[in-house]
């Protein structure tokens, strides 16, 4: 069993990250393998709303000349995909954003590729904005027919500077039970 999270933050290891790591340290536990991906320097530019997706049915994007592709494959290997961001005026990151439009327009385009696979979300904020960018990051994976575990809380986390959000006590603990919430259900789902 493996578990890929896309860290949306443009902070390589900052706060985002850390939260993350949270989930995995518990699912690693279990034996499941994990991957962080950090999306800072990469390149994934928004929908183009060409429908080509639809016409290759293929399980990519038509738009090659980024690394959103890239993106698909990891999600497609995994058994469980964590969308991780900050706030940024009260949603996603624009590279998390461009990541749900382009890979969710190509998981309904393929006969809902994505089903069935466990989703989560991790969202940090310096103050507001955390429950708008927690549903923003949800709609993905309920479009997608995923399987979304809860915690103890809603999985956001409060920082601004990098390793600020490990003062956050209460974030820490319930990403580790999100992290074994989903380690459970990945279990559950295998047998």
């Amino acid at each position: 069993m493996k578990a890929i999270a896309f860290n949306g933050s443009a902070r390589k290891d900052g706060n985002t990250a850390i939260m993350a790591r949270w989930v995995f340290d518990e699912m690693e536990k279990e034996g499941i393998e994990t991957e962080l991906f950090q999306m800072k320097g990469k390149r994934i530019n928004g929908c183009i709303a060409c429908y080509k997706c639809f016409e290759n049915q293929d399980q990519r994007c038509a738009v090659k000349k980024d690394d959103l592709n890239d993106c698909i494959e990891k999600m497609l290997a995994a058994d469980a995909i964590i969308l991780a961001s900050p706030v940024y005026f009260s949603d996603v990151t624009p590279q998390i954003k461009a990541l749900i439009d382009r890979a969710g327009m190509t998981a309904i385009a393929n006969n809902a590729m994505l089903r069935r696979k466990l989703g989560a979300s991790v969202v940090v904020a310096r103050r507001g904005g955390a429950s708008h960018t927690f549903a923003s990051l949800n709609n993905f994976f309920f479009i997608s027919q995923m399987i979304v575990p809860g915690s103890n809380y809603w999985n956001m986390g409060f920082g601004l500077e990098k390793g600020d959000v490990e003062n956050d006590e209460e974030a820490q603990g319930t990403m580790r039970i999100l992290g074994q919430n989903m380690a459970w259900l990945l279990k559950q789902i295998e047998k």
